[in-house]
């Protein structure tokens, strides 16, 4: 492995990139690719939340590996000092906790005009209790392990040479495809009505829009706090609104109305921010 550092050493980013994909496809496909492939009913078959689990693996096995190969015991110190910095201004925090929920709950509210189908999932039960709490507990734990490598390893060496929007964009549009196969599985098992040939290309484009919009945001604040606590929050508070507590429909044409009114939300925060010169470059705090 040491031949191959100054290859590593010049290259860091990308080859980090090949070995989540790698360990992440790699697990998800060993442990699901019988009910992926069969197309199988992703909320029924228990390999799927087995299949996910192994996917998340990737983002922090290949951070916390390149981190000790680049940077040996001084780089661990420095990425879990970011991620002890939780010390920053109430407006970032508001940024990290509000805005997923904000527009997931107005697009849904919105469109719940035209359809009850559309009401936020907490809306529609009694029993809050099992939207509230794996939400919280998912959110934290998905947010942790996959910002250790995505804001952990990716995002401060991409900042080095790009600025938020720029950064944001290449690392969103990533992200979205290392959902892949995750999204591939939901698809086939959530299409109809619609014609597979339709909803999987506009649910696939639709999702990675919004995450990509949604990663823009994440580094920006980011940028501006240099805390990878803030980040796991951030990330916390996506999965938390968006497949919990106010989850909006997953199946058919409901679910590509919704997927894509929400993406459109968050690009239109993406404009705000950027007509207001929020993605100027900006030093990384010390």
């Amino acid at each position: 492995m040491t031949n191959h550092l100054p290859f590593i050493k010049r290259y860091p980013v990308i080859i980090y990139y090949i070995l989540t994909f790698a360990i992440s496809f790699g697990g998800f496909l060993l442990v699901g690719s019988s009910g992926l492939f069969a197309g199988t009913n992703w909320e029924t078959d228990p390999s799927f939340q087995i299949a996910v689990l192994a996917m998340l693996a990737g983002p922090p096995i290949a951070s916390i590996l390149l981190t000790i190969l680049l940077s040996g015991k001084p780089g661990l110190r420095e990425l879990f000092l970011r991620l002890s910095r939780w010390r920053t201004s109430a407006r970032w925090y508001m940024d990290a906790l509000v805005i997923a929920p904000f527009w997931q709950v107005l697009v849904l509210l919105i469109l719940s005009i035209f359809s009850p189908e559309f009401l936020p999932a907490i809306l529609k039960t009694n029993d809050k209790i099992p939207l509230l709490l794996p939400g919280i507990i998912v959110g934290i734990v998905g947010g942790f392990v996959e910002e250790l490598g995505w804001t952990g390893f990716a995002i401060p060496r991409l900042l080095k040479r790009y600025n938020a929007l720029t950064t944001g964009i290449i690392v969103g549009i990533l992200w979205g495809v290392w959902h892949l196969l995750q999204m591939t599985w939901v698809g086939v098992s959530s299409y109809a009505p619609v014609a597979p040939a339709v909803f999987l290309p506009v649910y696939f484009i639709s999702s990675i829009a919004a995450l990509t919009a949604f990663r823009v945001l994440m580094v920006r604040v980011y940028e501006h706090t240099e805390s990878l606590f803030l980040a796991v929050i951030m990330h916390a508070s996506y999965i938390f609104s968006t497949l919990f507590v106010f989850a909006g429909p997953i199946k058919g044409v409901p679910f590509l109305i919704y997927s894509c009114a929400f993406a459109a939300t968050l690009w239109i925060t993406v404009a705000f921010v950027m007509k207001r010169g929020g993605f100027e470059k900006v030093a990384l705090v010390k």
